[in-house]
């Protein structure tokens, strides 16, 4: 398990626009991937047969961009323990030369499969996904 998680992203001739970039939107794209991918690496499959992740907010923060054929680094931790139903997840971007060129900082919220409703975020949920100190603050939260 791991409270962090590594992917790479090659920017293809799809993701670049008329400034002759890599768009707005494939950022946030690859940040659900990137988030996707690590809940599923991480959750137990019990976890992810129960809840689903909705977006509330996006904050991207860019220092810089890649061009077609660049490929990016992207990190993902999540930095806080969870607060009810919500999350907090990072999202750095480092180009080739390991300069970070775009941060995002995304609030996420559990939401029940059934239901449909938003969840608190139990202490067994968010265990994996934090680092040792937070999950023990989130457990003396509960």
């Amino acid at each position: 398990m791991s409270n962090s998680y590594t992917m790479t992203f090659t920017a293809g001739p799809e993701h670049i626009d008329m400034n002759g970039h890599v768009n707005n939107m494939v950022w946030l794209q690859w940040v659900q991937d990137i988030a996707t991918a690590h809940w599923e690496a991480v959750a137990s499959a019990e976890h992810q047969a129960a809840y689903v992740w909705f977006v509330l907010r996006h904050e991207i923060d860019y220092r810089g961009n890649v061009r077609q054929g660049d490929t990016v680094t992207a990190h993902t931790f999540i930095p806080d323990p969870p607060q009810g139903a919500r999350f907090v997840r990072c999202v750095d971007f480092t180009n080739a030369a390991g300069k970070k060129i775009v941060q995002v900082r995304s609030t996420w919220a559990m939401i029940d499969r059934q239901t449909g409703r938003p969840l608190r975020i139990t202490r067994e949920v968010a265990a994996p996904f934090l680092d040792q100190a937070s999950a023990s603050d989130s457990s003396s939260k509960s």
